[in-house]
């Protein structure tokens, strides 16, 4: 432990040379440690142990804590047979795309035996934020809670909860992933699905051997606690419920929204969701529980995961009550539950919506076969913006930017597909020639941007959550079938849109968001489902640096890992 202090009194002495470039936002800015040791765990779930990848041997990994203005450092040692690179989903990083985390965007990934500090500020956000591995499929237990306090002496805009305890959601797979993953892929098929959800990591009781595999919390009568829930699933959107409590939803991706009362949420891959709930039932023993919501007829792990809530004085001896969760394919409540989230709007937290358009972005989501000789059925899934299936570069491509490397990237991504076709209809099996490349797409510094994400019936539709990462977006309208240039605008909520950093593009349908491209930098944007991840559906946004110093990237820390 000695050598890990001495190394952050250097660290902190050198970190100061960061803050040169971003200054403190109030006088009571604190800088926050953290220590996270990358390695190899034996875990047990489901009466089956395997080595697993962790942070400091805990799965869900350790929770961040901060409080807004807050520097934060955390010094990443990877002791792992695997690169590691980890990404803070949420956090702005204005001007500092070098600690956003994604492998190959932002940074090489830390090698086996090395190490990297990740130093950020964190400006104008609070909530419930997290944070999780980004390269391969290791976030499938890399991952943990990012919990952003507000500035002391601020309240929160709700009533103030007596406590509060965060919910990661995941799923958990028998075998290896990245064996599970390597296998599907030598295939040119889907790997093969998890075995179970989880809650804070533990399936609960309907699961064998998971009688110590389940989480609780314990309620008093009376009091009103918040939850902050986060899905940290690979592929799998969630209903989330309590039994015979309702939820008052407050706040999404760490942006406060006007409250309103459900008895279930939803919840895609990578967006969290702060709710309120009441302990206002009779005393008793009641499950929180969370199952996938699909509406299209693909094969997922459908099985329901549950922890419990718990009345204080209530004997464990005593059977829990199981929540009333939507359908699976109930596709009307996951309509009307997102028509109902709003940002909050006040004068305190405005939801700056930008009103003029200097670019408007039309991408198309695909799937598709490619060609494989070695595949099973000759042919590999793949998957593609405007008909273009990413290729992943082998150096950061902010490192390239930076350093005007030639030839690892092109800045000519198209605005709109390359054919327009009835993009909802009958389904469609024809090959539109997909073409692979590393295009990314250029954009002025503080042009505000729309983008349109339509869903198409290539293969099969399919809801898919799509993460920017460096900015929040509002989301200004969304419709099922074809977007409609002439009419639908004219339906957009340009008042108090949910302002997210992840939004689901509903099955067979389309979403519209805007943003002001205010941070310079390489920007990954992608679909949040690993597996669509992997298959392509994915580009990068080159917002250019503006004209005044503080408008530019920051200069790259010397111990930025190296390919």
């Amino acid at each position: 432990m000695a050598s890990r202090g001495s190394f952050f009194s250097a660290l902190t002495f050198l970190f100061f040379s960061f803050l040169s470039f971003v200054s403190l936002p109030n006088a009571e800015a604190a800088i926050k440690k953290y220590q996270f040791d990358v390695q190899v765990k034996n875990v047990s779930r489901l009466c089956h142990a395997k080595p697993i990848v962790t942070v400091n041997g805990r799965f869900p990994g350790p929770t961040i804590y901060a409080r807004e203005g807050d520097s934060v450092l955390i010094n990443v040692t990877n002791n792992a047979q695997y690169n590691m690179s980890i990404h803070w989903h949420g956090l702005k990083q204005f001007r500092n795309g070098w600690a956003d985390g994604p492998a190959y965007i932002t940074q090489c990934p830390i090698q086996t035996g090395s190490s990297y500090v990740y130093a950020f500020n964190i400006t104008g956000q609070r909530g419930t934020l997290w944070w999780h591995a980004h390269i391969l499929w290791l976030r499938a237990t890399v991952y943990g809670a990012l919990v952003i306090m507000p500035n002391k002496g601020t309240p929160f805009p709700f009533p103030q909860p007596s406590r509060e305890e965060t919910i990661v959601l995941g799923e958990w797979w028998h075998a290896d992933v990245e064996e599970v993953v390597k296998q599907g892929n030598n295939l040119g098929l889907p790997p093969n699905m998890s075995d179970a959800h989880t809650i804070n990591g533990k399936p609960g009781p309907l699961f064998p051997c998971s009688e110590k595999h389940t989480f609780a919390m314990e309620v008093e009568s009376g009091k009103t606690y918040l939850l902050r829930i986060i899905n940290a699933a690979l592929n799998d959107e969630l209903f989330f419920a309590v039994a015979n409590h309702t939820l008052t939803v407050v706040e999404i991706d760490a942006v406060y929204t006007k409250p309103f009362t459900t008895q279930a949420i939803l919840i895609a891959p990578g967006q969290t969701t702060n709710v309120l709930i009441n302990a206002n039932q009779k005393p008793d023993r009641y499950f929180m529980a969370i199952r996938p919501f699909i509406d299209v007829p693909i094969a997922i792990d459908n099985k329901t995961a549950t922890a419990i809530l718990q009345y204080k004085g209530i004997p464990n001896t005593v059977l829990p009550k199981l929540p009333v969760l939507p359908s699976p394919n109930n596709s009307d409540f996951a309509l009307s539950y997102n028509k109902k989230l709003k940002s909050l709007n006040i004068p305190n937290f405005p939801a700056n919506v930008p009103l003029k358009v200097d670019r408007n972005l039309f991408f198309t989501i695909g799937l598709g076969m490619n060609p494989c000789p070695t595949c099973l059925n000759k042919t590999r899934l793949t998957a593609s913006l405007n008909n273009i299936s990413f290729v992943m570069p082998e150096i950061g491509l902010l490192q390239a930017h930076y350093f005007n490397t030639k030839g690892v990237f092109r800045t000519d991504f198209p605005d709109k597909p390359p054919t327009v076709f009835n993009y909802t209809g009958a389904p469609l099996t024809a090959n539109l020639g997909t073409l692979k490349g590393t295009r990314l797409s250029k954009i002025a510094f503080n042009s505000t941007v729309e983008l349109v994400l339509q869903d198409t019936n290539l293969l099969t539709v399919e809801s898919h959550p799509f993460h920017l990462h460096g900015y929040n977006f509002f989301v200004v309208g969304s419709g099922i079938g074809n977007f409609d240039p002439a009419k639908d605008p004219s339906k957009y909520n340009l008042v108090d849109p949910p302002e997210r950093n992840t939004i689901g593009v509903p099955t067979g349908g389309w979403t519209a968001i805007r943003f002001t491209a205010n941070n310079p930098g390489v920007w990954f944007f992608h679909c949040h489902l690993e597996l669509h991840t992997g298959w392509g559906l994915k580009t990068a946004f080159v917002v250019e640096d503006g004209p005044r110093p503080d408008q530019t990237i920051l200069p790259p820390p010397k111990d930025l890992p190296q390919c």
